[in-house]
């Protein structure tokens, strides 16, 4: 079993900036890939970014590509999600996942077996 717990998420104004951690147990963290997904009110749930288990492998939504950075820590058990240039339509529920195969650094949240509570980050205009 797993156990994710997302923090970091607040009230920003556009332009400003958030980094997100997600904290892990219950498993051998630094084997797994993990990803962050987010959902906006009245949307289906989307990719943002993956890293794999090294760090050495990470992908990007376009929407994020150059905003976002994804990094981890695995002495601290902890996955990150700087976001910088904070845009109005980022504001969602933001969610960490670790996905069910350990490589898997793609975009299906289908293929994603545990998920964090989420943690809300709202973008003010």
């Amino acid at each position: 079993q797993v156990q994710l717990a997302e923090s970091g998420g607040g009230l920003v104004q556009a332009g400003g900036s958030l980094r997100l951690s997600c904290t892990a147990s219950g498993r051998s963290f630094s084997y797994y890939a993990m990803g962050w997904f987010r959902q906006a009110p009245g949307k289906e749930r989307e990719f943002v970014a993956a890293i794999s288990a090294s760090g050495g492998s990470t992908d990007y939504a376009d929407s994020v590509k150059g905003r976002f950075t994804i990094s981890r820590d695995n002495v601290k058990n902890t996955m990150y999600l700087q976001m910088n240039s904070l845009k109005p339509e980022d504001t969602a529920v933001y969610y960490c996942a670790v996905p069910r195969k350990s490589w898997y650094t793609g975009r299906l949240s289908s293929e994603y077996d545990y998920w964090g509570q989420g943690t809300q980050v709202t973008v003010s205009s």
